[in-house]
């Protein structure tokens, strides 16, 4: 039975299409829009999934939904009155969209739906949580294990315990809105000047710069942890009737300082409360991970969430000891939960048997690849200068060369990643060996903060010789943070604290991307290369040849490889280079 999962209409929209429990393919809508956290009706989703399969909507077993957007309306409803008459500007904007659209909801979908199908199949719902708790769980390698849930807000759930053992996923324990672990650190990503449900990584990434010297201050005023584990936030100071705006006026004063607006320089100040929050919300997640240890003995933990995405708190988890095994989903947000819907209808409603094998999520590549034959037909449209190589060895060897050159290297591979992360299908890479390689590839090339980390991709045969990391745990998908050991020197992707978050590159998992990183350390020695996503800010990933090229020829990268195809900047002609190709990639 095909079972296809949707999520939108709130951030993240996505589609996931599965076959008897196996995943054909998964991608989020922004990839094909180019609106970055898109939350349309995922269209172009829906029909990649269904096209990859060959299929049509009639074909289709059932449909489910994320979330129940009912309990939901009735959440806000609640929060509204309880918080009144606070909160009016909010309420007067979002209640004329849910009495008109989401009440309605089911009405909306089927309609959305005719677009693919008269006959739309039978219509689901899953409550947010269960969502996150199935992605977490089915594709994870392990039999039974503890999953942990954390994230801003479902329908009243913002964390949740939950115990996973064959097909069946038993609820352990919620905390319910306002008390959010998420929407805590929200609120401080918005006082700090950056975007709320965007900008969280940031904090991550700036936190190491500063001192937690404010933690006792939240400790006392901000948040109190029960012995359970559980949590309650002093609602005098937040207010998430404001989805941008989430603190009182009492938070500014408690620090001492105004929000930060955008344009405002990081200050020590802002460094410093940024380590404060990151220290608290490692703190939190550990005490929840004490109590899910407690109450199911499991040696296996596995995460989803917003929160889940925390690669920081993923490795004081590990580090910790508390649990023999971690696997965190790598689409974690709201995307993620279309792939945890469609899972948790089959295995808990549909009783499909459980399928456990060591890659169920396939790498997360999941999302479109394109032909040779199609991408040779572009480049020679676009009246481009480039290289085609007949094998893989001979391509790398050459892209390594490069790298070891100090060139930066946009790399579009095989299967477009399905979450946030870049894994070396739609990468940009690089020698992390140039001490200035950092600033040239966040400010010549993502156009974005100096401050902000790059990621490590190792070999899985050689990550015990750079890092302090033992492989009982896997990291495919660059969700942990651990120290480097410096064996060599990699100044490129060691934060200002020492940390790295990695990628460990496993042979089995990403086969086309391990044996790039083979031939450069045969090469150069090193086995490790700088991964970062293929994009600059504030767009989504590239998914296609052409955004590829637009960001090659538009920024300061090098090197641009397209599948067998490799463009070099400094060989095409100065009319090329002229061109207007923010323009010419979309008319083509």
């Amino acid at each position: 039975m095909y079972i296809l999962g949707l999520s939108c209409f709130y951030h993240d929209s996505a589609a996931v299409l599965l076959l008897d429990g196996r995943i054909i393919a998964a991608v989020e809508e922004e990839r094909f829009t180019r609106k970055k956290h898109d939350q349309a009706f995922p269209v172009q989703s829906i029909e990649y999934c269904l096209n990859l399969a060959g299929i049509t909507l009639d074909e289709v077993g059932a449909v489910v939904f994320y979330d129940k957007p009912l309990l939901k309306f009735d959440r806000l409803l609640e929060t509204y009155f309880a918080r009144a008459p606070l909160g009016l500007k909010s309420f007067l904007l979002a209640m004329p969209v849910w009495l008109k659209e989401k009440i309605y909801f089911k009405k909306i979908l089927r309609d959305a739906l005719k677009k693919f199908s008269d006959q739309t199949p039978k219509l689901y719902f899953s409550e947010h949580h269960l969502s996150h708790a199935a992605s977490a769980f089915y594709p994870s390698p392990y039999k039974e294990a503890a999953i942990l849930c954390i994230d801003g807000v479902g329908e009243w759930a913002t964390t949740s315990g939950w115990y996973g053992e064959g097909n069946t996923i038993k609820p352990l324990f919620e905390i319910h809105f306002p008390h959010s672990l998420g929407l805590f650190y929200s609120a401080f990503t918005g006082f700090l000047g950056f975007k709320v449900n965007s900008g969280e990584y940031k904090i991550m990434g700036l936190a190491p710069f500063g001192k937690p010297e404010f933690v006792d201050l939240i400790l006392k005023e901000l948040i109190h942890f029960n012995a359970d584990g559980s949590f309650q936030l002093n609602l005098e100071y937040f207010d998430f009737t404001h989805e941008h705006e989430m603190v009182t006026k009492k938070f500014a004063e408690l620090f001492g300082h105004p929000a930060k607006m955008a344009e405002d320089e990081i200050s020590e100040f802002h460094k410093n409360l940024a380590a404060s929050l990151q220290a608290v919300s490692e703190m939190a997640v550990l005490k929840l991970a004490a109590q899910i240890k407690k109450l199911t003995g499991s040696e296996n933990l596995v995460m989803a969430g917003g929160v889940a995405l925390n690669c920081v708190a993923n490795g004081k988890l590990k580090a910790s000891g508390l649990f023999k095994k971690i696997w965190v989903q790598p689409a974690s947000g709201d995307s993620g939960g279309a792939l945890g819907a469609a899972m948790a209808f089959t295995y808990l409603e549909n009783k499909t048997p459980r399928i456990i094998e060591s890659n169920s999520q396939l790498g997360s590549l999941l999302g479109p690849e394109f032909k040779i034959e199609h991408i040779k037909l572009f480049l020679d449209t676009m009246n481009v200068q480039f290289h085609e190589y007949q094998s893989n060895s001979e391509l790398d060897l050459e892209i390594s060369r490069e790298i070891m050159k100090g060139s930066v290297v946009g790399l579009f591979q095989g299967r477009m990643e399905f979450g946030p992360r870049a894994l070396g299908s739609r990468s940009i890479i690089g020698d992390p060996r140039f001490p200035k390689m950092q600033s040239i590839m966040n400010l010549k090339i993502k156009k974005r903060e100096s401050f902000r980390p790059f990621a490590p991709a190792v070999l899985a045969d050689c990550v015990e010789d750079y890092f302090h990391w033992d492989q009982t745990t896997a990291s495919p998908y660059m969700l942990f943070t651990t120290q480097v050991k410096n064996k060599i020197p990699l100044p490129a992707v060691t934060h200002v604290d020492g940390s790295a978050r990695l990628q460990v590159v496993d042979e089995k998992i990403h086969p086309r991307f391990y044996a790039l990183l083979k031939t450069f350390y045969q090469e150069s020695g090193c086995p490790v290369i700088i991964n970062t996503s293929f994009n600059v800010r504030g767009e989504p990933i590239v998914a296609r040849p052409s955004e590829a090229l637009n960001c090659f020829m538009t920024t300061d990268m090098d090197i641009l490889v397209l599948e067998n195809f490799l463009l070099k900047k400094s060989e095409q002609s100065e009319a090329t280079l002229a061109r207007d190709w923010v323009n010419a990639y979309v008319k083509d």
